[in-house]
């Protein structure tokens, strides 16, 4: 790992029991039966029953094993030794037969030799990947022909602006383009849990517009079936968002107007 990553995955380390005792994560909302998927990943990507599915990015399992739990052979796959020995425990405890590895994403062509019905990856994961066409070309690498690849994200152009807490409305703070390098944040809490407070503060995060996420998959010679751009979040990514009936998060004097996630589904020519 590059030292980005490296002070990347300590953090990830240290934040994992943070985000498994709270109440974001429901964890024992999910020992009890509750699925952490969405509707919109769920109806888009479709019946997985008796397909296997590698997770890439799947932090301690739950959506791994979410899948699990509609039929699904899953293997997930992460970078921190604490979030894939938490998915161990949890796939042991509920008795599902999943395989987790903990390895760098780029590692992971030299340690797992299997392709798969369906990749799938979810929910702020493309920020922390410096190459995202060698990520693309793994994508690729791991799906049979006539494979899926699926991911729902959260929109590039909602990054700009700024999130940190205490902010009343949107303020352009961040390039929508990329610059090479990573942007370094400093942060004695997490997401999860405003309440925390962490020792591993420094994180950093690579800029990738919709447009380069787009080209890296096709150049690595996946055929996309759709683009999805939706106007509302699956959490409250800024401090002002609205919570609906529906769960999504929605910008309260704006609502519509702006994209906060995308979804995008491909295929492995056969």
């Amino acid at each position: 790992m590059d030292e980005h990553t490296e002070a990347n995955r300590r953090r990830w380390n240290e934040v994992t029991p943070i985000h498994a005792a709270s109440e974001f994560y429901d964890l024992a909302g999910f020992r009890a039966g509750k699925s952490s998927l969405r509707p919109i990943e769920v109806e888009e990507l479709g019946d997985v029953r008796g397909k296997s599915l590698l997770h890439l990015q799947c932090q301690f399992g739950m959506d791994t094993l979410s899948w699990a739990r509609l039929g699904a052979a899953v293997t997930g796959v992460d970078f921190s030794e604490a979030a894939v020995s938490l998915a161990q425990a949890l796939a042991t405890e509920l008795k599902f037969d999943a395989r987790f590895l903990c390895c760098d994403l780029y590692d992971l062509p030299d340690l797992l030799h299997a392709t798969f019905d369906v990749v799938f990856t979810s929910y702020g994961v493309l920020a922390w990947l410096p190459d995202l066409r060698r990520w693309a070309e793994i994508v690729t690498h791991f799906l049979r022909p006539g494979g899926t690849f699926y991911i729902i994200e959260f929109h590039p152009f909602a990054d700009v602006f700024d999130d940190t807490p205490g902010t009343s409305g949107l303020k352009l703070a961040y390039a929508y383009f990329s610059k090479g390098e990573p942007l370094a944040f400093d942060s004695a809490t997490t997401y999860a849990d405003r309440t925390s407070i962490v020792s591993q503060t420094r994180e950093y995060q690579w800029v990738h517009p919709l447009g380069d996420i787009v080209t890296a998959l096709t150049n690595a010679g996946l055929r996309i079936e759709f683009l999805h751009e939706f106007p509302f979040c699956a959490y409250a990514k800024f401090p002002f968002l609205r919570q609906g009936v529906d769960g999504w998060w929605r910008l309260p004097d704006a609502d519509g107007q702006v994209p906060l996630m995308f979804s995008l589904k491909a295929t492995k020519p056969t």
